[in-house]
C-alpha cells in the first residue's frame, strides 16, 4: 500500500495536542522502555540524552525516573504539546532539574554536533515529510558509539488492515483520534523502506526489527 503523507506535520492546535496528551499511549511507550533497556545495559551514569519529537514528555519523564543521573533535551516543533510538556514536568520538580525543553523542528540549529550520550525518537519519524533530516539529525548529533533508538508506526499492507487496527487501538477514543490515528498508519513506513533510508545515511550499524503489531525500532550504535 502507498504512503499517504500527513495533512499536516505538527500538532498546532490546543484541542488537538490535549487529546493526544490524555489519550491512552502506556503500551507503546513501556514497550519503548523495554527496548531501552534491551539496547542499553547499564545505568548510562551521567549521559546527556536528546529525544526527538518529545510530544507531552511522557517518554522524557520515564527515562528520568529510569535512569537517576540521565539529563535530557526534549526537542518538538508544537508549541502547544510543548506547553503541555512544561505542564507535566513541572508536577515533578525533580525530575524538571534534569529536562531542558526545545521548541524547534529538525534540523535544529539548537541542537549541538556530537554533543548526546543517546538519541531516542518515539512516533516522529512519520510525521516527517522528508525522513532523511531525521537520520541527518542523528548522525549530526549522537556522539560516535552512541546507542540510538527510534520507534514508530509501521504502515500496514492494506487499507482493512488500517481499519483494523484503528478499531483495535482507538476504537474508544475520540473521532479526532482516530482520524490522526488513521492518518499516522497511513503515512508510518514499512521496514524496508527504513533499511533504505539508513543505508542512503550512512547508518548501517542500526537494525531495523518489527516489534508488534503496528511499530517498528531503529536500533543499535553509532560507530565509535
Amino acid at each position: 500500500m502507498k504512503r499517504r503523507p500527513e495533512p499536516a506535520e505538527l500538532m498546532d492546535g490546543v484541542e488537538q495536542a490535549q487529546a493526544y496528551a490524555a489519550a491512552d499511549f502506556n503500551a507503546s511507550n513501556t514497550l519503548f522502555m523495554e527496548l531501552l533497556r534491551r539496547l542499553v545495559r547499564g545505568p548510562l551514569t551521567g549521559a546527556l540524552a536528546l529525544d526527538l519529537g518529545c510530544g507531552p514528555a511522557d517518554i522524557v519523564i520515564r527515562l528520568l525516573r529510569a535512569y537517576p543521573s540521565i539529563t535530557c533535551d526534549a526537542l518538538d516543533g508544537s508549541r502547544p504539546m510543548l506547553d503541555l510538556a512544561q505542564q507535566a514536568l513541572n508536577a515533578l520538580p525533580d525530575l524538571a532539574a534534569r529536562a531542558r525543553l526545545l521548541h524547534d523542528v529538525i534540523p535544529s540549529a539548537q541542537l549541538p554536533r556530537q554533543h548526546y550520550d543517546l538519541v531516542l525518537s518515539n512516533s516522529l519519524l512519520h510525521h516527517l515529510p522528508d525522513p532523511a533530516v531525521l537520520w541527518q539529525t542523528v548522525r549530526e548529533t549522537a556522539k560516535p558509539g552512541a546507542p540510538v533508538l527510534i520507534m514508530d508506526l509501521m504502515r500496514p499492507a492494506s487499507a482493512g488492515w488500517v481499519e483494523a487496527l484503528v478499531e483495535t487501538y482507538a476504537g474508544r477514543e475520540s473521532e479526532m483520534l482516530r482520524r490522526d490515528f488513521r492518518h499516522s498508519l497511513y503515512a508510518a513506513f514499512e521496514p524496508a523502506e527504513v533499511s533504505a533510508q539508513l543505508a542512503a545515511a550512512g547508518l548501517d550499524s542500526l537494525e531495523v526489527a518489527v516489534v508488534s503489531d503496528r511499530h517498528l525500532a531503529v536500533m543499535g550504535y553509532l560507530p565509535a
